[in-house]
């Protein structure tokens, strides 16, 4: 499945994890309401070389504030990471922690000048978070993850892992043909007869 940003679910369930009932909020402004969540990981929240395990524990902590233009969400999230080192391709575990502020307005907004595709909107009274957190986790993955910060990488020549190989680790290539007979020259020697036979003709 590809990923799309900002893609919204026109009808989100209300059990859904990532979803809020915000009849509790009310609508007049300034009133708040803060929660924390474990929800499971959606799927596909990956890039090339990491991604979020579906269906792992996240740690979500959302504040719903009531505003003239709608609803305010500040969200934070700590989800674990899994990947491949981009260096010597072993696994990877870490975790990424993100923090996102979105503005969901009513359902039915009139529609403003230019591009709308940045605006997120409430389901009657449900808030689907799902898109906005996705656009944060996904944004937050790393492109190049390292087994550790000094990460040697593999062997050019075998592809052995050299944190595995040791220092010790190397290979003697053998000479190319073409340059054996240049390999057996003295070319210092034959430069310095070269030099003397030219100031003996000029003699």
């Amino acid at each position: 499945m590809s990923y799309v940003p900002n893609q919204q679910i026109k009808h989100p369930r209300p059990h859904s994890p990532l979803v809020f009932d915000t009849r509790t909020l009310g609508r007049q402004p300034g009133t708040a309401r803060s929660e924390t969540r474990i929800v499971p990981a959606p799927v596909d929240l990956r890039v090339a070389m990491a991604c979020v395990p579906s269906g792992a524990d996240i740690k979500l902590t959302v504040l719903l504030e009531a505003v003239s233009e709608g609803v305010l969400v500040t969200a934070e999230a700590t989800a674990p990471v899994t990947g491949e080192c981009a260096r010597c391709l072993e696994p990877t575990v870490s975790s990424v922690e993100v923090a996102f502020r979105e503005l969901y307005e009513p359902e039915g907004s009139p529609a403003l000048a230019g591009d709308d595709s940045d605006r997120r909107f409430l389901q009657g009274e449900l808030l689907d978070l799902e898109p906005a957190f996705r656009d944060a986790v996904v944004l937050a993955l790393p492109l190049a993850p390292l087994c550790r910060p000094d990460c040697a990488g593999l062997c050019v020549e075998c592809g052995v892992r050299l944190a595995d190989a040791g220092p010790e680790h190397g290979h003697d290539r053998p000479l190319d043909p073409r340059w054996a007979r240049l390999d057996q020259l003295d070319l210092g020697t034959e430069r310095q007869g070269g030099t003397r036979a030219a100031n003996g003709q000029e003699g």
